[in-house]
């Protein structure tokens, strides 16, 4: 790990103190994870110069070391989305168990919209796109400091949007709920996540396997999803 300027430990970020306090707030501690040397060395030098942060370093993987030192308990934690030799999903999760009051950013080209719905699941709370701009890129870290979801601008239809923020704050049924599906749409999820073919839905419902199909299309469109598989493994079962 590239240790920061100033390694020794401060508070953890908090919000910003009421106005006319005459308090500057603390600056928001970032730790960031990435395995490119070039890309790394560029963002630690732009989070370095950044008023109102600070670096508390920058590694190419997360270790148990790293995670179990006092001293590193960072407010941010700037996750390169493909590490080479290590799991990033693993990686959100190890720091979620390691820093629960740690929020943690992939950064990355544009994932999967399962991919999305799997980081987010495992506790990320926002994306940062490596075509963003330096704006972009500041404005995100602080706005995930201040406890909101960042999703990337490409996916963040409507309905998608709903669903991974529901799914963070709220649990999967909170999610499906949020979709608004139709009665009929909640019982198909289930017998698909069970295994039922359009043929074995159709004979259970006495409806025709073109009525089947016509509400499973309506249901990818709901859950931003492609194929029946990635429903049975991703969608929320009521």
């Amino acid at each position: 790990m590239t240790p920061a300027d100033d390694p020794a430990p401060r508070p953890r970020h908090k919000p910003p103190p009421a106005a006319g306090s005459g308090t500057p707030p603390d600056p928001i501690s970032v730790l960031l994870v990435e395995d490119n040397r070039l890309l790394r060395e560029g963002l630690a030098a732009l989070v370095r110069k950044q008023p109102g942060f600070r670096l508390l370093g920058a590694a190419t993987r997360l270790d148990s070391a790293l995670l179990a030192s006092p001293a590193v308990q960072p407010d941010i934690v700037l996750l390169d989305a493909a590490l080479r030799e290590h799991d990033s999903l693993g990686a959100v999760r190890a720091v979620q168990l390691a820093w629960p009051h740690t929020r943690v950013i992939v950064m990355g080209l544009l994932p999967a919209q399962e991919d999305i719905v799997e980081f987010v699941r495992a506790g990320v709370s926002g994306f940062i796109l490596k075509d963003a701009t330096f704006e972009e890129f500041v404005r995100s870290i602080r706005a995930v400091a201040n406890g909101e979801h960042v999703l990337p601008r490409a996916t963040t239809r409507p309905l998608f949007s709903q669903i991974a923020i529901e799914a963070a704050a709220h649990g999967e049924k909170r999610a499906l709920a949020a979709l608004r599906m139709t009665p009929r749409e909640r019982e198909i999820v289930s017998l698909i996540c069970d295994g039922l073919t359009n043929k074995d839905i159709a004979q259970r419902f006495h409806i025709s396997r073109f009525t089947v199909k016509s509400h499973v299309h309506n249901i990818l469109e709901k859950l931003a999803l492609h194929t029946r598989v990635q429903i049975a493994t991703y969608a929320p079962r009521p």
